[in-house]
């Protein structure tokens, strides 16, 4: 490989089955669990993520979010949800693909169901996102190193003062 990186392209079924998951809870809302394994990492890809991803029973995935800069995706390998995307709500289950452009429409995810929901989840990992939380009044921005959270009612335009 070009960039010295000597992670196989080719990642197996037992291999990622070996990667940790971890919880994430999303600090604006409280009913937030979703476990992750990353998979794309594995190979060394760094523009383009891709999870394999469970919302327990009764959890929901993050925050209803909007993203500016990358686009995201979603895959449903088993149980159901309920995937709010603007102000309508879609149940979704097996083989159910879901794809948001940047910048798009406000979407999210939960499970009010009594199985786990199990999907892929992915999309661009650009080093710079603004994604707004339009049912918080927020704004997200990060970096690569950096994240800030705002009050949408706070910003104010900049422009140059002639």
């Amino acid at each position: 490989m070009s960039n010295g990186d000597a992670r196989s392209p080719l990642v197996r079924a037992d291999e990622n089955a070996e990667q940790q998951q971890f919880k994430v809870e999303h600090p604006l809302n409280e009913r937030s669990e979703i476990w992750i394994r990353p998979i794309s990492r594995i190979a060394g890809l760094e523009r383009t993520g891709v999870n394999w991803t469970r919302v327990p029973a009764g959890k929901e995935a993050f925050v209803h979010h909007a993203h500016h800069r990358e686009e995201e995706w979603v895959y449903v390998l088993a149980g159901r949800g309920i995937a709010e995307i603007g102000d309508d709500e879609h149940e979704i289950g097996p083989g159910d693909f879901l794809g948001y452009r940047a910048p798009g429409v406000s979407h999210h995810l939960r499970n009010p169901f009594d199985e786990d929901l199990i999907c892929l989840m992915g999309g661009e990992a650009c080093p710079v996102e603004i994604a707004d939380f339009p049912r918080h009044g927020k704004r997200l921005v990060r970096d690569e190193s950096s994240f800030y959270l705002v009050d949408v009612a706070d910003l104010k335009p900049f422009a140059r003062e002639d």
